[in-house]
């Protein structure tokens, strides 16, 4: 308060002093302006009267015509007396009020009158007479060629005084309104954005300390405070998840328990790699760079492969290499096209590589996606194979163990966790160029029988390409299986089926399942966020209902939206009571909208959600709620924490972390997960209600059983998936991964000893 004093007073003295300063100028150009105005005035009316008075003077002793004149004219606004001197300095004429007083200081115009017959111009000059400030202006007369008379003017200027003194009176109490106003509107402004806030921020930073729960602190909220309490809250985060975490270790040591933690990740991963950097090469980057206007906007990309990811790196550092696909992504890098992310606590590099338009087309919408993605999904969409596209793979592969080359260059003995379908050939590549590194790629969707696989054209490079590795990993055993029977299948090589291991030209590869998750930390982004009912959710929609569920993908045919959509609608033909009753939101992102068949399919589940919405709907209700937007994990979770249900309903999938999350969020231990049997969640999460997603009754039954379970059964079977999703978790996942690859010894290790 003292400091909010002191800027107060100083802005007062301030303000006083710059309003002083001001007034005395303003007065005084009001001064001269005045006094100029008036020497104007008197000019006009000496000149007016010259042209009546000097033919009179022609004539010697007619006084009395000048007299008459001189009266006429004295009555004139401030005008205090005329007179007429002759030049000798005597008055000849004079206005009958200030004669007298003339005559008895005869000294007080001799000089101007004098000085104007010398010189035959006007004068003015300031006079006092009997105490009051006077204005006399001298004007030459004549009757001839010479001067022969003085023509003086005198106004009262006590007028202009007192206009002067009005001013600065005036400005003073303008200047004292102002200061006033400045020194309420400041104190206002302070007690509002900087004391209360900095109230608010101790008194959240003391429970902070204290361990006491609290309201996430709001930076947006806090004008001039944004970007400390920004970061203050980024501190605030950190030492609660160091505290967590240490809280949870010493539960864990003390319950003989072991799981995995960043700090366990970070430590296992510097003893293993001893201080090696840890490389993962992926297509999708994990923070984006969007010019939008004039400001550049760093998002972070909808995408499971990130979410898996980012806490891994957060908590190890490293290298990431990406590509770069954000239009503003090459005005953040540096020339070597690195920056250090996450922007607001910078924890590991991300290298960017380039792709041009026609390549990534051939690489990203035609091979990979329109080729590897449903031939290895098996989603009843024939895959489309094409020699341009086959060849654009290769290319972006080839370009990417370039960038990964160069990255490598200096480090012995690297680590490099290549991810998922995109890079099929490039564990060969790498291993070319880098004999001694040690690499692993993990697929992150389903690996199909060798019948199906079969079907891809170059079904033999990309075996090839992908046994370049030492580790192949794989959500689950089965699909391990299958790559191994589809080696046998189209290779020649020495399968060990005791070891699941593959040799082909003298290199070995284990090929092993390890099935990802999710971060579990109760500290992350959103754990936090306040509890919003299903109402609040659904208000802004103007819709009402009861019972609420969710569903979260991208909009894609295998993830069985369609299917889950008439699941919905067999519910609400046959079970009426749940009409008006039961809606179900489906938050869905959509993705690569440039392949016809995803725009057809976007296309399909707007049309099926309108038809089955205008079956049911009534007033201020509706059975489909379709979000279609790229939805952030703060906009998700408040959906996760509210719903009855979440249906996961893939029709093929390697994964599917969408069920990891939802259990993640409900920390209340209340909701139902019904799975679709075909993903590898449901391997683990045996708890929820695993249904055939293609089977459209099961599916509805499943979902009325969810809506109608009891509490106490929901809870028993949240605990232990919850249990199941905290134990098994990304750190987990990424440091067994880590660890297999760290134990193997390669060729080149055998040929250094």
């Amino acid at each position: 308060m003292k400091i909010t004093l002191r800027l107060i007073f100083s802005l007062i003295a301030i303000v006083a002093v710059v309003a002083f300063i001001f007034s005395l100028t303003q007065a005084r150009q009001e001064e001269d302006r005045l006094k100029a105005d008036l020497q104007k005035r008197a000019s006009f009316v000496a000149d007016s009267l010259r042209f009546s008075v000097e033919p009179l003077l022609l004539t010697d002793g007619n006084t009395s015509s000048l007299q008459r004149i001189v009266d006429r004219f004295s009555n004139r606004e401030r005008l205090v007396g005329i007179n007429i001197y002759d030049i000798r300095g005597n008055i000849l004429v004079s206005s009958k009020e200030i004669r007298a007083k003339l005559e008895a200081e005869p000294k007080i115009l001799s000089e101007t009158i004098q000085e104007v017959e010398r010189l035959g111009t006007e004068r003015g000059s300031t006079i006092k007479l009997d105490d009051r400030n006077l204005y006399a202006y001298a004007a030459p007369l004549s009757t001839g060629i010479k001067t022969s008379h003085v023509l003086t003017l005198i106004y009262d200027v006590n007028y202009i005084h007192d206009r002067v003194q009005r001013l600065l009176l005036n400005n003073f109490f303008r200047a004292l309104i102002q200061a006033l106003l400045i020194s309420l509107t400041t104190f206002i402004v302070i007690f509002y954005n900087v004391v209360t806030p900095l109230r608010k921020t101790t008194d959240w930073i003391k429970k902070i300390r204290k361990g006491e729960p609290s309201r996430p602190l709001n930076a947006k909220e806090q004008l001039l405070l944004g970007p400390l309490a920004l970061e203050i809250t980024r501190m605030a985060k950190s030492l609660e998840a160091a505290r967590s975490a240490a809280e949870e270790e010493a539960r864990l040591r003390y319950s003989s328990e072991s799981r995995w933690t960043p700090q366990r990740l970070k430590e296992f991963i510097r003893m293993k790699l001893e201080d090696r950097p840890l490389f993962v090469v992926s297509n999708r980057e994990p923070y984006m760079h969007i010019r939008n206007g004039k400001e550049i906007e760093c998002i972070v990309p909808a995408s499971g492969l990130v979410t898996a990811l980012e806490p891994v790196l957060n908590a190890c550092g490293g290298t990431w290499i990406a590509q770069g696909s954000g239009n503003a992504d090459r005005e953040t890098v540096d020339k070597n096209d690195r920056l250090m992310v996450p922007p607001e606590e910078p924890k590991y590099t991300l290298r960017r590589v380039w792709i041009d338009k026609d390549q990534e087309e051939g690489f990203y919408s035609g091979f990979s996606n329109e080729g590897m993605w449903p031939l290895c999904h098996i989603a009843h969409t024939r895959p489309i194979f094409r020699a341009k596209d086959w060849e654009a793979y290769k290319a972006v592969n080839k370009k990417f163990a370039q960038a990964i080359a160069e990255e490598l260059e200096g480090v012995s003995n690297p680590f490099v966790l290549i991810q998922d379908y995109h890079f099929a050939l490039l564990p060969r590549m790498v291993k070319k160029l880098k004999p001694e590194a040690k690499i692993a790629i993990f697929w992150h969707i389903p690996w199909p029988n060798p019948e199906s696989f079969g079907i891809c054209p170059w079904r033999q490079e990309l075996l090839d390409g992908m046994l370049g590795a030492d580790i192949i990993g794989f959500h689950t055993q089965f699909h391990c299986n299958n790559f191994i029977e589809s080696v046998d299948r189209f290779l020649e090589s020495r399968i060990d089926y005791e070891h699941f291991s593959i040799n082909r030209e003298n290199h070995t590869t284990l090929v092993k399942p390890f099935p990802i998750s999710i971060d579990c930390d109760p500290t992350n982004e959103g754990s936090t966020q306040p509890l919003l009912s299903k109402s609040e959710l659904l208000k802004k929609h103007n819709i009402q209902a009861e019972y609420l569920g969710v569903g979260v993908d991208r909009l894609d045919y295998t993830k069985g939206i369609l299917e889950r959509f008439r699941a919905i609608e067999h519910l609400l033909d046959n079970h009426s009571g749940f009409r008006g009753k039961f809606t179900f939101v489906e938050l869905g992102a959509p993705s690569r909208t440039m392949i016809p068949k995803y725009k057809e399919f976007i296309d399909e589940i707007v049309k099926e959600t309108e038809r089955i919405n205008l079956k049911f709907k009534k007033n201020n209700w509706q059975p489909i709620l379709l979000l279609m937007k790229h939805h952030s994990h703060k906009d998700i979770m408040p959906f996760y924490k509210a719903a009855d249900v979440c249906l996961v309903t893939s029709l093929h999938d390697g994964m599917n972390l969408v069920a990891k999350e939802f259990i993640s969020a409900r920390a209340d231990e209340k909701g139902v997960l019904v799975l679709s049997q075909f993903t590898g969640a449901a391997r683990e999460l045996q708890d929820a209600l695993i249904v055939n997603p293609y089977d459209v009754v099961e599916t509805s039954q499943a979902i009325k059983k969810a809506l109608e379970m009891p509490e106490s059964e929901q809870i028993d079977r949240m605990k232990r998936m919850r249990e199941t999703v905290q134990s098994n978790n990304i750190y987990r996942w990424a440091g067994e991964l880590v660890g297999q690859l760290t134990q193997l010894r390669t060729e080149s290790d055998g040929k250094n000893t």
